[in-house]
């Protein structure tokens, strides 16, 4: 599976109606869902589409038509997404309806090919599994833990100072994780095990 690094833009156009494919990470979807609707006040239809992988590591989809007639806008998204095997990513295709209708097989072609583009010109990496652990130290450590952290590359951390310890919550791929508890040894007393 591949994930999306940042956004990728691509533009489509059919019988003067413009098709703007935006390819995102799903962290960003309902703020840039948001933003393009202010951002294009003007434009008939906003579709979207979108696969994440939830804790369960199950993928979640979904899509919308968003007013196109019924399965030829959001699916061919979502077809687009699951055919190039990526997760954790939406696509919103703002469109601007250029006064000719395109019919159902020409919407299903053009939401498919901006949608393609918009794959065609993004960044991917290789989606790599993300663990969530949980643990405490006391307050001495926590300069080391810190360090700890940062060299073994966890990203995500949030701290928890409490009366009498730090609680830390960690997310990073498992082998990163593991490298970490394994580095921090009695620093840190694993939650959960």
């Amino acid at each position: 599976m591949k994930t999306v690094l940042d956004l990728a833009v691509a533009r489509y156009e059919n019988k003067h109606s413009k098709f703007i494919a935006h390819l995102i990470p799903y962290t960003s979807f309902e703020l840039t869902l948001k933003q393009l609707k202010k951002s294009h006040p003007k434009a008939r239809h906003f579709v979207t589409a979108y696969r994440y992988v939830n804790t369960y590591a199950q993928i979640i989809e979904g899509s919308s038509d968003d007013g196109e007639p019924k399965s030829t806008s959001g699916k061919p998204s979502l077809a687009v997404l699951a055919g190039n095997d990526i997760v954790n990513a939406a696509v919103i295709t703002v469109r601007y309806f250029g006064g000719v209708k395109l019919g159902t097989g020409g919407l299903v072609r053009a939401y498919t090919q901006a949608a393609s583009e918009a794959v065609r010109q993004a960044v991917l990496s290789t989606y790599v599994p993300q663990v969530h652990e949980e643990f405490t130290c006391g307050y001495r450590q926590v300069s080391q833990v810190k360090y700890l952290l940062d060299f073994c590359g966890v990203a995500e951390v949030e701290t928890f100072y409490e009366s009498s310890e730090v609680r830390w919550n960690i997310s990073a791929g498992v082998t990163t994780v593991e490298s970490f508890f394994s580095k921090a040894g009695r620093l840190v007393e694993r939650l959960g095990q």
